[in-house]
């Protein structure tokens, strides 16, 4: 029986996924991250829809673990507010899955919306804990009033990695003749 040949092509888009996540632990300006690329990329990319909402937010949590650990003194599993983290992350998956060509106004849609559902839906995440604000309408207000100064360096991240990551698939994949969207499957 003839052997099929690998297909590299989930394998590399595994390894940018990977390296977005790894690169959080590099230094960087507070809030300037490629969360959202990770998550926007992972969705537009990966035909399978398992794997395009299984491997960022592993890569995310992996990630996760040796920065809660560097934060707590201790490796932490998940931080209080996880839940509206990845709740928010799994969001912009979905919004990565409605990318289909790295149109330049898509991609700054995208990148957009990621960064406004991230700030809504953590800072909503931080109110709805009780533990800095009041659970009213002002405390909810105030909240997000005390999260805009983090989102300009969230929007400016979210852009420049968005960009850059599917700017650079879109390099990789013409040089090596990849498909656009890789489908993550065992092959018999």
């Amino acid at each position: 029986m003839k052997k099929r040949p690998l297909h590299l092509t989930p394998i590399i888009v595994t390894a940018i996924v990977l390296a977005l996540a790894l690169s959080r632990l590099m230094p960087h300006p507070f809030n300037f991250s490629p969360v959202a690329a990770l998550a926007l990329f992972g969705g537009a990319r990966y035909s399978n829809r398992l794997a395009a909402y299984t491997i960022p937010l592993f890569a995310m949590w992996a990630s996760d673990l040796i920065l809660n650990h560097s934060y707590f003194g201790t490796f932490t599993l998940f931080y209080p507010g996880a839940i509206y983290t990845y709740g928010a992350f799994a969001l912009v998956v979905f919004a990565g899955n409605l990318i289909r060509n790295a149109a330049p106004l898509r991609l700054l849609g995208a990148g957009l919306a990621a960064s406004l559902i991230f700030f809504l839906v953590s800072n909503f995440g931080v109110w709805a804990s009780g533990l800095i604000y009041p659970k009213t309408t002002a405390g909810l207000t105030a909240c997000y009033t005390a999260g805009l100064p983090f989102f300009r360096n969230t929007l400016t991240g979210d852009l420049i990695y968005t960009f850059t990551v599917f700017y650079g698939w879109e390099a990789i994949a013409r040089y090596f003749s990849l498909p656009a969207a890789v489908a993550v499957r065992n092959s018999r």
